[in-house]
């Protein structure tokens, strides 16, 4: 049970990032792992150089690591923004001309899970019209991922550190994912489970399993650190191995993101808690 029953990967955006973009592929496959995700890497821009991207698709391929999940441009991130949908003017029209660039290059890569940060509230703005912004762009981004057989991604994030983002809980997130589905006429919206933000809003152990039961059907992706401090699975207090059993027993079969700081030490080392042979990815 525990560990031996998931699929993990490493998220190539807070883990290696000691190392340049295009050697962390390389890193992560030396460390025993050939499944990889990544936050939109090219924080400046939503359009990156076609150079950019393959030799970014090359690295993946030549490290032996497949990309199974991807976000959407989302602002400066890691940084002030947690993404751009939402955001009325300049960047609203840059996540909508990211679409079809992070599509292709997800296509490219055989990545079919793209995830759409849905971005803080604005002072000035008015809510209700940022939502109905965010269900417009959202709408779009659903077409743009189920053109190359791809799900779409709703996460939850957490109040203490990101303060101005609407979506804090489970519930009202499969609910957008719901909207999204009614209004697209496709069902590959889902809900991105990270069990760090939603303890880190305060949930107790059951609390996560009744999350778990009650959501695990609409679950598309799951992230894991542990609390406090975001780190390493035993660096805190968070039942990991527990939890993710709960996971499985309730049918969840999908990819598990490793999104934690390596700590005070390369990201090499960060990986201890998990035998060597259960970080290659199985069927």
């Amino acid at each position: 049970m525990g560990y031996a029953n998931q699929r993990f990967d490493v998220n190539l955006s807070i883990l290696f990032t000691e190392l340049p973009l295009l050697e962390r592929p390389a890193a992560a496959a030396a460390a025993g792992f050939t499944a990889v995700e990544l936050w939109w890497p090219w924080v400046a821009t939503p359009t990156p150089p076609q150079d950019e991207l393959d030799a970014l698709a090359r690295s993946l391929k030549d490290a032996g690591t497949q990309l199974v999940g991807l976000n959407f441009y989302a602002g400066e991130l890691p940084g002030p923004d947690r993404g751009a949908l939402s955001v009325p003017g300049e960047e609203s029209e840059r996540f909508r001309a990211n679409l079809d660039v992070a599509t292709r290059f997800a296509e490219s890569t055989g990545c079919t899970a793209l995830n759409a940060l849905y971005g803080n509230r604005v002072e000035g703005a008015d809510p209700a019209a940022q939502d109905e912004l965010a269900l417009e762009n959202l709408v779009l981004a659903a077409r743009a991922a189920d053109r190359i057989g791809a799900k779409l991604l709703l996460e939850a994030l957490n109040q203490p550190e990101s303060p101005r983002y609407p979506l804090l809980g489970a519930a009202e997130t499969v609910a957008l994912a719901d909207r999204v589905n009614e209004a697209s006429g496709l069902a590959n919206a889902t809900f991105l489970m990270d069990l760090y933000h939603l303890s880190m809003n305060g949930l107790s152990t059951e609390d996560l399993y009744a999350v778990i039961d009650t959501h695990a059907a609409r679950t598309g992706h799951v992230q894991i650190a542990d609390t406090p401090g975001r780190g390493a699975p035993g660096t805190g207090t968070l039942p990991l191995e527990a939890l993710l059993d709960r996971l499985h027993a309730a049918g969840y079969t999908g990819w598990t993101g490793l999104e934690y700081k390596p700590g005070d030490r390369p990201s090499a080392d960060a990986f201890g808690w998990l035998p060597a042979d259960l970080r290659a990815a199985r069927s």
